[in-house]
């Protein structure tokens, strides 16, 4: 399996919803954290929870966190946090959610607050 990244800069990556046996792959790439940015069961029964997914990423050894937002807004505590996020976790650095763009969009507005 080969997971499908767009870098974002050298050290953060994004890619579309990631199962708990992606965790295992992004360790062996190098990642440190992951950061995921879908709502538990957005999808509907079939889609992984973030439980499931922190317990997968944890027991290969990345820092997780789970930073829910909705696919057409993210409000401006949301970008903060994910600002704070991005200055604290370890890098390289993955973050993902259903298609990759809601995170690209979460980074690009925490990108300007700075």
């Amino acid at each position: 399996m080969s997971l499908p990244l767009q870098a974002l800069t050298p050290d953060i990556c994004v890619a579309p919803q990631l199962t708990p046996e992606a965790m295992a792959e992004a360790a062996a790439m190098g990642f440190k954290s992951v950061v995921n940015n879908r709502p538990d069961f957005e999808h509907g029964p079939d889609q992984p929870t973030s439980e499931a997914i922190q317990a997968a990423a944890e027991s290969a050894g990345l820092q997780y966190r789970h930073l829910p937002v909705a696919g057409g807004y993210q409000s401006p505590q949301e970008i903060a946090a994910f600002a704070q996020l991005l200055e604290e976790l370890p890098r390289p650095l993955l973050v993902f959610c259903r298609s990759g763009a809601r995170s690209t969009r979460l980074f690009v507005q925490a990108q300007q607050l700075g």
